[in-house]
């Protein structure tokens, strides 16, 4: 989706507020209302408003592109599933009442999917009969539902999310891992380029099923777990190194690199390994929030929808497989909890929804006017996001207003800076300013 570079707020839908909502009990939930990014329609459901929406797409093609770096290929399966898929997979009554059972006018059983690996195994099963169509990753971003018994947060716990789900399919259990590993290295990528501290932690399989799983922690002081790590997990960036995702071998040494010895647990798992393994000057106690979550469990929906592959030698032989989730919507509450301060938000400027904030101190003073427009002309040319707060109001709502949504860089125009040349430039996350300029502001923030 191609996103406009450009928006007027006297002509934008971004229904701010001034005052905390009494219903928000977490900092996401109570600064997305404020921003205007999110509507409740019920219990656990909203409506994604303007600036809400851009953010999530932001976040939605980071996550596409490291998929499509490894060689998974996108498809996009419906919402609404046959109740006949979970019934030959025996999760149907697992998950009790989280699952949105429907009945159609043909008194069909369907239900509004809450997860997708028996439609996979079974799109799979039914088109690939050789060794020759694996290794093969295929993914989705597609919206769930989960009747949670209490929904909760903002989009943290709601009921409806966007949820990356992908699938690997493999000859063999080696060859599986390996498909494992490359999504392992593909998340620590994505919530690196998000600005997120991501730690892997091995975890429960649960509904799931399999005996390898991982979740993806990131660190936020309002998390809702509290996490162990080394500090060494924390120093770790796979932006900034170089790796081949095809050499097997060199997938497998940084997997092991981040998953040795001095890994990552929680509350909930006994501290005697972790302390007597990590010296007391590397651990790292912090809260954490689950953004995403991986599993390789063999051959556990092959077997019931009899997915086989014809081996070179010619034996039939199970499918193994691994789904790997990545929670879209929650990854936009979990930067917010990871970073803001008592002004708002602060985006890093991967996912912030504009980069620049140009501000118009007096709007219709003719110096200031002209200046604001020329800019804005300026950054649409250059290709930079810019949200130009042309409104007729107090400077004091317009700052207010710029540091509650969280956009990265502010440009300030006002009578002083006109008459002396310059223009204001802020630093959202540092509050650093420096005056410059106009033409030199566009050119730092063009670069």
């Amino acid at each position: 989706m191609r996103l406009s570079p450009a928006v007027r707020v006297s002509r934008y839908f971004m229904p701010t507020m001034r005052h905390d909502p009494s219903e928000a009990q977490i900092v996401s939930h109570r600064l997305m209302l404020r921003a205007g990014m999110i509507r409740q329609e019920s219990a656990g459901i909203y409506s994604w408003l303007p600036l809400g929406f851009r953010v999530l797409k932001k976040i939605e093609q980071i996550v596409r592109e490291e998929q499509d770096r490894i060689g998974a290929h996108e498809i996009l399966m419906p919402t609404i599933q046959s109740a006949d898929l979970w019934k030959k997979s025996g999760r149907y009554d697992d998950y009790g009442k989280e699952m949105l059972r429907i009945e159609d006018r043909h008194e069909r059983e369907m239900l509004y999917g809450p997860t997708n690996e028996e439609m996979i195994t079974s799109i799979f099963g039914d088109h690939a009969k050789s060794y020759k169509n694996v290794p093969l990753m295929m993914y989705h971003i597609q919206w769930k539902f989960r009747d949670e018994i209490r929904p909760r947060f903002g989009i943290m716990r709601g009921r409806e999310f966007l949820m990356k789900d992908g699938y690997s399919f493999d000859l063999d259990a080696e060859s599986g891992r390996k498909s494992y590993n490359k999504q392992f290295l593909a998340y620590l990528r994505t919530y690196a380029r998000m600005g997120l501290k991501a730690i892997p932690m091995a975890a429960d399989t649960g509904p799931i099923g399999g005996d390898l799983s991982h979740e993806f922690i990131i660190l936020a002081e309002t998390g809702e777990s509290e996490v162990f790590c080394d500090k060494a997990l924390l120093e770790f960036d796979l932006t900034k190194t170089a790796i081949d995702m095809d050499d097997a071998d060199a997938v497998q040494a940084m997997v092991d690199k981040v998953t040795g010895p001095y890994a990552a647990t929680d509350e909930q798992h006994d501290q005697t390994a972790f302390e007597a393994e990590v010296p007391e000057d590397r651990r790292v106690t912090a809260r954490g929030i689950e953004v995403g979550h991986i599993f390789f469990f063999g051959d556990k929906y092959s077997k019931p929808f009899d997915a086989k592959l014809t081996t070179a030698d010619g034996e039939q032989v199970l499918v193994q497989s691994g789904s790997y989730g990545v929670g879209v919507s929650r990854l936009l509450g979990g930067i917010i909890e990871a970073s803001h301060d008592e002004s708002g938000i602060i985006w890093p400027e991967s996912v912030a929804p504009f980069k620049v904030a140009l501000i118009n101190l007096r709007q219709g003073d003719e110096g200031c006017d002209g200046v604001c427009e020329d800019l804005y002309a300026k950054f649409q040319e250059a290709g930079v996001e810019v949200i130009y707060d042309d409104r007729d109001d107090r400077a004091g709502v317009k700052f207010s207003d710029m540091d509650l949504i969280g956009v990265p860089w502010q440009v300030i125009v006002g009578p002083k800076g006109v008459k002396g040349g310059f223009v204001e430039l802020k630093n959202r996350k540092t509050g650093d300013r420096e005056e410059l300029p106009a033409d030199a502001a566009l050119a730092k923030l063009a670069e």
